[in-house]
Formats: structure tokens, sequence, C-alpha cells
């Protein structure tokens, strides 16, 4: 008795709903578009493997920035502030300079404070 009014509806209704086909979407891009995308993740693992460095994640975390959060954040910059902050890192010199780490920092936690991530910078 169970099985005729529990089991069997409940078998033809699943059996239906899985007959139902979804049209797939797709869509496509331009080289300009793909490229673009290429170059953004090319200028985001740069910027990843700038704060990468030990020296840097240091200075961040004396100044109270976790860097897994910088990091995670990155993705989420804008393409202009992308290359902006490729391009400070850039011209910073290779031997990691005090003054230019904290530079960097200080651009970072900037960017977190305009991005609404942290809130280091009071405002009265």
């Amino acid at each position: 008795m169970f099985r005729r009014f529990v089991v069997t509806p409940l078998l033809v209704v699943s059996l239906t709903l899985s007959m139902v086909v979804t049209p797939a979407t797709a869509g496509v891009i331009s080289t300009q578009q793909a490229l673009s995308a290429e170059l953004r993740a090319a200028k985001e693992t740069q910027v990843r493997q700038s704060l990468a460095r030990d020296d840097v994640r240091l200075a961040m975390q004396r100044l109270g920035v976790d860097p897994a959060d910088a990091d995670a954040r990155i993705a989420s910059l804008s393409d202009a502030e992308l290359v902006q902050m490729q391009g400070e890192l850039d011209r910073l010199p290779a031997g990691g300079d005090a003054l230019a780490v904290i530079g960097v920092v200080f651009l970072v936690l900037l960017i977190l404070e305009l991005v609404g991530v942290t809130n280091i910078f009071n405002r009265v």
C-alpha cells in the first residue's frame, strides 16, 4: 500500500524532472577581450609575486594588515588601480629598500582603504 501511494508517484515525478533539459548558452568573445583578460591575469600575478616577498609581508604585518586579505583584494581592484599598483611596484628597487617597502605597503593600505576593506585611516 505504501509503495503504491508514495514510492510510485515519487518515482514518476523524479524521472519526469530528470528529463528536463536546459538550453546551453554561449557567446563569442573578441580577440581584444581575450587578450585583455590574459593581460589582467598577468598583471595580477606580478602584483601578487611582489607582495609575496618576505620583507613586504613583514612590513604589512607590522602595520596591521593581514597579507592574506591584501592578496585576496587584488582580484577586486579595477584595471586602472591594478595598472597603477603594478607600475609603482615596478619602479621600486630590486634590493628592497626599506623606504620603498614602506611606500608599497602604504599604497596597498591606501587602496584597501579606498575599496572599503580596512579602516586604518580613521576619519574624524
